[in-house]
């Protein structure tokens, strides 16, 4: 990997500084236009984000037309203005009023995973608020830890992380993942994990994810089976009509031991949420980044309907 200069670090911190800061104490009506500015501005200097989200869009709906894959794109940064604005608050977020912003649903699969007394994995995605999801879950019930990467610019990483742990959170870095996890689980406490981001050949397995094979990780299903922790997939979703997100916990996914029966699983579940809010996942993730030996990428034409129609009539792609 490059060496990233000191500079450009301190330049994106002092512009991460000031967009946080301007989110924070704006009035939040003005907090949500300048969220959208900025998001806005983000889409115009990084194209190919938007080109990336439309040849996923492509690939796993192609029974939308453009313009609707237009509208899915500009609902993933609108969905991205929110959480930009919900994490410049965390410090203003309490008890008292973080009812304002969120609420649950299917809370009772979370208290019965809890009453198994092995931990609760839960399984959820940048999908919604992922940020909010977990701050939230800590003032509404108790603290949890969330396993995360550290951030390429160290400067903006320990920006978030300050703002991650406000509510008592415990962070787990990726590098020494599975002995915090276990040690946390052992304790009857919860865990959350990404489950989203494209694998690697040597830590993945390939599932079914909108009908085109994702290589998926294997480290949450080989810990929740492991563990015996309850696997319950969470997510923090935004409700247009209370204009407010919900954070709704899935029954608890049953973990086979068979790596690749547990991923397709939990991929399953997660593909029928996004469905129902597809605006609302991160559809400028190269998800489908890495191929099957012998198959070619799927993100090398600028084009996304090139990239999308070999691979659906191979039923690879």
């Amino acid at each position: 990997m490059r060496q990233r200069s000191g500079l450009r670090d301190r330049l994106e911190y002092g512009l991460a500084f000031l967009v946080l800061n301007s989110l924070a104490w704006s009035p939040l009506l003005v907090a949500n236009t300048l969220a959208r500015g900025y998001a806005r501005l983000l889409d115009l200097a990084l194209p190919r984000l938007r080109r990336v989200a439309l040849a996923n869009l492509a690939m796993a709906l192609p029974q939308l037309d453009p313009r609707e894959r237009d509208g899915i794109a500009d609902g993933v940064f609108h969905s991205i203005a929110r959480l930009l604005v919900t994490l410049a608050r965390f410090p203003r977020l309490n008890r008292t009023n973080i009812g304002d912003w969120i609420r649950y649903e299917g809370y009772e699969h979370f208290e019965e995973a809890r009453r198994r007394g092995r931990g609760v994995l839960f399984a959820t995605a940048h999908l919604g608020n992922w940020e909010l999801s977990a701050f939230a879950h800590a003032l509404l019930t108790a603290p949890m830890n969330v396993v995360v990467r550290p951030l390429d610019n160290p400067l903006i990483d320990r920006l978030v992380e300050r703002r991650r742990t406000l509510s008592g959170n415990r962070l787990i870095e990726k590098k020494d993942f599975a002995r915090g996890i276990l040690k946390a689980l052992a304790a009857n406490d919860a865990v959350g994990i990404l489950i989203d981001q494209n694998a690697s050949l040597d830590s993945g397995v390939f599932v079914d994810f909108f009908g085109i094979p994702a290589c998926a990780g294997t480290g949450f299903v080989k810990l929740a089976a492991h563990s015996g922790a309850a696997v319950i997939p969470g997510f923090a979703l935004w409700s247009d009509t209370e204009r407010k997100y919900v954070l709704r916990f899935y029954p608890r996914v049953e973990m086979t031991g068979d790596v690749h029966e547990d991923a397709a699983r939990l991929h399953s579940v997660l593909e029928s949420v996004i469905r129902r809010y597809p605006g609302q996942w991160l559809w400028i993730h190269r998800r489908w980044k890495t191929r099957p030996p012998g198959e070619p990428s799927l993100y090398e034409s600028a084009q996304p309907t090139a990239a999308a129609q070999p691979g659906k009539s191979s039923g690879t792609a």
